[in-house]
């Protein structure tokens, strides 16, 4: 209930975005996940082409983060967000429509594209409507984040016992909801008007050395995070033998989710400021690592094994409530107003790359393991990534080279003259 009225009380546009969230995930993961299933025993293609078709996807997303961040500081979060939705509609609806190669890349494109654009957009759009409110704001996003990446693969695995041109058509609709939603809800803002040259903006955010010094520092977050899609369901498989034990580990994540995230945010942030917190949810999300590596040595199937696993998921998932919300807070303070997108899109292609290289070097260590050696390394890896980032931030913030993070405050009573103006301009 307390979560429910805190999202009542921020205006109507950051209302709208967190339910678009909710959708976003539920779209996306209702059908990425199966893509590659489809695309072999469906298609029959080649597991050199589903290569191509996937690290395409991810490559015109990650690499494309600067684009989607600037075009909302020069042409207005709104008309992005917009136009990101509409490309994934499209981009999806080729998933179903098409089986040719050339069909294929071009949805792989246009979906990652669209990713690339509305990802830095939405944050930007939150960051300028929530004013000081920003860490609260971000922590209702990661609730309704984490609850649609739920939904997504729960609905999709229920459309593919259809086909997998219904799970598609499903998740462009979705999209095609999300666009029509923004198109009519979202206040329009009058377009800003940039002073320099993209290339310009370009060069001022990666000359900010401590807000390069921040992103560098941050990498160990999102390489861990991407471990709830790899290497815990990966494990929770091969201590169970079951299924749906990857499931138990996303519904036990969303619950906890859902009931804590933003008591956790409220109450750190009213203890200082959140950039101290930061470095104590890396820190607990390295811990996470800890039981399943103490547990590594053990052999065979049994429910019992889950018991580890299922303590580091709900580890992991507690030090991203820490600081994914302050993290998001934060990124703003580093530049001028105008280029809040531009931040956003820096910080997500570090944070992107990041990801990848992570998951590169977990899964070789996965590899290791499964051919006879040490059962320990991934997790090992993981445990020593995360507490190397949270010293590397708690380092900058003992050296006074994070900006303050505003304490989340609680919401002031609605009054007839507020309810009115739900969708009032940044503050």
């Amino acid at each position: 209930m307390k979560t429910l009225a805190a999202v009542r009380s921020f205006p109507l546009a950051v209302r709208l975005l967190l339910v678009n969230q909710l959708g976003v995930n539920a779209g996306f993961y209702l059908l990425i996940p199966y893509l590659a299933t489809h695309l072999t025993e469906d298609l029959g293609l080649s597991a050199a082409f589903v290569g191509i078709v996937l690290g395409l996807r991810n490559l015109s997303q990650q690499g494309l983060f600067l684009i989607g961040g600037s075009a909302s500081d020069r042409l207005g979060a709104r008309g992005v967000i917009i136009a990101g939705c509409a490309l994934r509609t499209l981009g999806f609806a080729l998933f179903a429509l098409g089986d040719g190669l050339p069909v294929l890349l071009a949805a792989s494109i246009l979906s990652g594209l669209a990713g690339a654009l509305f990802n830095p957009a939405v944050r930007t759009y939150i960051a300028q409507e929530s004013s000081d409110r920003t860490a609260e704001a971000f922590a209702l996003f990661n609730v309704f984040a984490t609850t649609g990446a739920l939904l997504g693969p729960l609905l999709g695995s229920l459309l593919l016992l259809v086909d997998f041109k219904a799970a598609a058509l499903t998740a462009a609709g979705i999209f095609a909801l999300l666009t029509v939603a923004q198109s009519v809800v979202l206040p329009a803002r009058p377009a800003p008007s940039p002073t320099g040259t993209v290339a310009g903006d370009l060069r001022e955010v990666f000359g900010n050395r401590r807000f390069l010094a921040f992103a560098l520092a941050m990498v160990g977050m999102y390489a861990m995070e991407s471990q709830l899609y790899l290497l815990l369901p990966h494990a929770a498989y091969r201590a169970t033998g079951w299924d749906g034990s990857t499931g138990l580990l996303f519904l036990a994540g969303t619950v906890v989710n859902l009931l804590f995230q933003l008591r956790i945010t409220r109450r750190l942030g009213s203890r200082g400021s959140g950039a101290r917190w930061m470095a104590t949810g890396l820190a607990v999300m390295g811990l996470a690592f800890l039981p399943p590596l103490l547990a590594s040595g053990a052999s065979g199937a049994h429910p019992a094994r889950l018991a580890p696993v299922l303590a580091g998921a709900l580890l992991l998932h507690l030090g991203v409530m820490i600081a994914q919300p302050f993290v998001m807070a934060l990124i703003p303070a580093y530049g001028p107003g105008g280029l809040t997108g531009t931040y956003y899109g820096v910080f997500y292609l570090v944070s992107g790359l990041a990801a990848a290289l992570g998951n590169t070097a977990v899964g070789w260590t996965m590899d290791r393991a499964a051919h006879g050696g040490p059962a320990w390394l991934p997790w090992a890896l993981c445990l020593g990534l995360g507490l190397a980032s949270a010293s590397a931030l708690a380092s900058l913030h003992r050296r006074g080279a994070l900006p303050a993070v505003p304490a989340p405050r609680a919401p002031a009573p609605a009054t007839p003259c507020t309810q009115a103006r739900p969708g009032s301009g940044p503050r």
